[in-house]
């Protein structure tokens, strides 16, 4: 079965920390550059990070930029997104998503995968 699969989300209070992780089983993950979206509740889906397969580009999106990291780690075919300093306004349901170009763009539709999502909750 190939599929993504997130983990890592959970309640934080502001200015906490979470790691997301995005797995791949039935699939090799370094052949994909490799999106974090997230949807707030009542909003569209927005991009936050993006890497490429090779793990020499990344892009962050503006508001998480100096406080989210993304990550892969090939060998265990996961990507990661180290999110620091969270706000309330960090609280989504966050998605990865494989595909053949690194963007931001959550309607682009060359993404093969998607997962099925982690929820982060930031409040106090």
């Amino acid at each position: 079965q190939l599929q993504l699969v997130e983990s890592g989300g959970g309640l934080v209070r502001p200015g906490g920390s979470l790691r997301l992780s995005c797995a791949a089983s039935g699939f090799t993950l370094n052949n994909y550059a490799i999106g974090w979206f997230r949807q707030a509740p009542g909003k569209g889906r927005e991009g936050v990070s993006t890497i490429s397969g090779s793990g020499g580009f990344t892009d962050y999106e503006d508001s998480v930029k100096g406080r989210f990291t993304i990550s892969r780690d090939n060998a265990k075919n996961t990507v990661y997104l180290q999110m620091n300093s969270l706000k309330p306004e960090d609280t989504a349901v966050y998605y990865c998503a494989a595909g053949t170009t690194a963007t931001l763009n959550p309607n682009y539709n060359g993404m093969a995968y998607w997962g099925t999502g982690t929820l982060v909750t930031v409040s106090s």
